[in-house]
């Protein structure tokens, strides 16, 4: 995917913008694959053509197109930006719906998520068609690689495979714990209080780390509840309603970036303005 004919912060019409398959260094030319190719001639783009990049990693580049073959293209990338790492916000995820799921991973990206794990809750094996399996783990990297490119984010999130809760428990990160349920506290003043406790056992400056894990369709079990609560996961709630697992992982993500975002001090690097070419 690509994006062409947005408007930076200045008003002035930047480049369409590619997810570089490697790392970004000026001076250096990023061959990037078919799908981007394709979109080039869409868009009828010629050598010589001004083009943006991301590489998912922090960095942003602008360079000039100097090869477009059918199967390939090349950018020389002749500057770049990075932007600062955004607080650690590590979701795990039901494994689900896979149609459902592949909406959800696009919004993950958007958002921000540090990392995407999905975990086989016991009400996810009655799900059919599930999302899981090495070909479905390609479709949810593709869905975010797009999601990154049309949001124009810094970081692609990093995706695990799939995981048992125990599992998935066992590495997730020391700081704030978070599962979202109905019979939890309300979520920002237990979120701000596990954040003002947490920031006292990292060195100045550093992130903590918060995990936030979404239950299955149907909720999760009893067991499920209690052996999170036991690692210290505290159960949180988004409101009164029953939510379905997408809807209540993009709620959760967006409103545990707001808070971090309202309690970070500012920052003048933290914004980085996608570069024009």
């Amino acid at each position: 995917m690509v994006v062409g004919d947005h408007r930076t912060a200045s008003g002035r019409v930047s480049a369409p913008t590619f997810l570089s398959p490697e790392a970004i260094v000026v001076g250096e030319t990023i061959t990037l694959g078919e799908d981007a190719a394709h979109h080039m001639r869409v868009l009828r783009l010629d050598v010589g053509a001004p083009v943006q990049l991301l590489d998912g990693l922090g960095a942003f580049g602008a360079g000039t197109l100097v090869r477009l073959a059918k199967r390939n293209a090349s950018v020389h990338v002749e500057t770049a930006v990075h932007a600062d790492p955004l607080p650690p916000v590590h979701v795990v995820v039901p494994i689900a719906d896979r149609d459902r799921m592949l909406w959800l991973a696009e919004k993950m990206a958007e958002l921000g998520a540090t990392s995407w794990r999905p975990v086989m809750f016991k009400r996810s094996r009655s799900v059919t068609p599930r999302g899981e399996g090495t070909v479905f783990h390609h479709k949810v990297t593709a869905r975010m690689s797009s999601a990154l490119e049309q949001s124009r984010g810094a970081w692609l999130p990093q995706l695990y495979p799939e995981a048992t809760l125990e599992n998935a428990i066992a590495a997730t990160p020391n700081g704030v714990r978070l599962v979202l349920d109905g019979s939890g506290a309300a979520v920002v003043p237990s979120l701000m209080a596990l954040l003002a406790a947490a920031r006292g056992s990292v060195p100045a400056g550093g992130l903590v780390p918060v995990t936030v894990v979404v239950g299955p369709e149907g909720g999760l079990e009893p067991a499920e509840l209690q052996l999170l609560q036991d690692s210290g996961f505290r159960a949180v709630t988004l409101g009164r309603t029953v939510l379905r697992f997408e809807t209540a992982a993009v709620a959760g993500l967006a409103v545990v970036r707001a808070a971090l975002d309202a309690s970070a001090s500012p920052s003048p690097s933290a914004a980085v303005e996608t570069p024009d070419a």
